[in-house]
């Protein structure tokens, strides 16, 4: 196994942006393509690790990139001025995330006819948005993430399966809104399931994640059990 990484331009519109893609350039063959799409921090270690752990189980990784090349927050504050935008106009956050499925899609490393995107924090409510534009996509995968739905999409035709997991204790996303993203999944016909992890919190895959008062705190328990069910699922939608 050689494991190969770089980055890569592409765009959305004239914003230029910048991908972090990794496989293992052992096989020649063309192999799906996972895009990963990063917190609300901006493109970062911790989705190109994930990137690198996806090329090992044989895919293309790809994380993604929602603000633009080299840009990026370095805390709380700075990190929700660059993600409110995107809250605030879900359309805009719809045409850079298929942007970004459209770049992968060009890849020469690439099966274009499977590929599937994970996203955690907000990168979870940016895969689940890239589902609900009707993506031609074969599933997505959302770690702790955003569920509130968009505004500019009444009905949404989603193609792709769909994998929610999610802690109980996430004071981001309340069952309450669990319950809503159920009952819209359902109504739009999709293959969804939702796993729920009890005593868990908000950024519950983040090692450095440890902040009680703000709802982020690491827990490997389920980090790993997530994990071990994005495997799965992305063997039954790739198969």
């Amino acid at each position: 196994m050689a494991i190969v990484a770089n980055t890569v331009g592409y765009l959305d519109g004239d914003v230029l942006l910048e991908g972090y893609f990794a496989y293992d350039d052992s096989s020649e063959e063309k192999r799906p393509a996972v895009l990963i799409s990063h917190a609300w921090g901006g493109r970062d270690e911790f989705v190109a690790a994930k990137a690198r752990k996806l090329a090992e189980l044989g895919y293309l990784g790809f994380a993604l990139d929602m603000y633009g090349k080299g840009v990026s927050g370095s805390g709380p504050e700075e990190n929700a001025i660059l993600m409110r935008p995107f809250m605030e106009d879900r359309a805009k956050l719809q045409r850079r995330i298929n942007a970004a499925l459209y770049a992968v899609k060009l890849m020469p490393w690439v099966d274009d006819r499977k590929i599937a995107a994970i996203g955690f924090c907000f990168g979870g409510l940016c895969v689940l948005d890239l589902a609900r534009s009707g993506a031609d996509i074969a599933g997505v995968v959302s770690f702790h993430g955003l569920l509130g739905a968009p505004d500019n999409i009444d009905k949404p035709q989603i193609k792709g399966k769909v994998l929610v997991l999610h802690g109980h204790d996430d004071p981001m996303a309340p069952p309450e809104q669990v319950a809503a993203l159920q009952q819209e999944l359902t109504a739009s016909g999709a293959d969804w399931q939702v796993h729920v992890y009890g005593n868990t919190m908000h950024a519950f895959t983040n090692p450095v994640a440890n902040d009680p008062g703000f709802g982020t705190v690491y827990q490997p328990l389920a980090d790993n059990r997530s994990w071990q069910s994005m495997r799965n699922f992305l063997a039954e939608v790739f198969a």
